[in-house]
């Protein structure tokens, strides 16, 4: 039934989804045209079943269903979330709780640039209550475990 999801499982590649409101669109005639409701993040729960080898990437804070997305996340192992879209300084707190905890491993880091600069990230990432022990989890070893940088090359390649 979902063709594109079986090529990106096969060939084992992570699937990335926009979720909430990240604000494109907001104040627009129309909100820019986008239908909040597909960005629900509760839409996804279906999908990490029926591909639970499938890593599936939630990009960004879920707002206003961040409690969703954390729902998701928790309960299906295949599920990951992205932190671009949004300033650390306005993340819920219930994202951070969660980063420091039951998903240190599955929350990523990402800016958003050009729309958020690193550097601005960066600083207020320090000051948004995520725990030092978590952070280099969040900024890289998360991803480099997502996208299978920390295993050798499978098939191997001559040194002659």
């Amino acid at each position: 039934a979902w063709p594109i999801y079986e090529v990106i499982a096969e060939y084992g590649m992570p699937a990335i989804f926009h979720t909430g409101h990240s604000g494109i669109g907001s104040g627009m005639r129309c909100g820019g045209g986008l239908r909040l409701e597909y960005s629900n993040p509760m839409h996804l729960d279906d999908v990490a079943i029926d591909f639970p080898d499938m890593q599936i990437v939630m990009a960004h804070p879920s707002f206003p269903w961040q409690d969703e997305a954390l729902s998701v996340a928790t309960h299906k192992p295949n599920v990951w979330i992205d932190l671009s879209g949004w300033s650390p300084k306005y993340f819920p707190k219930q994202l951070v709780q969660y980063a420091n905890t039951l998903l240190k491993d599955r929350v990523l880091f990402g800016s958003d640039y050009p729309l958020i600069t690193p550097e601005r990230w960066m600083k207020d990432f320090q000051e948004a209550g995520f725990k030092p022990e978590v952070m280099p989890g969040i900024l890289k070893g998360n991803a480099v475990r997502l996208l299978g940088l920390d295993k050798p090359l499978s098939g191997g390649v001559s040194s002659n």
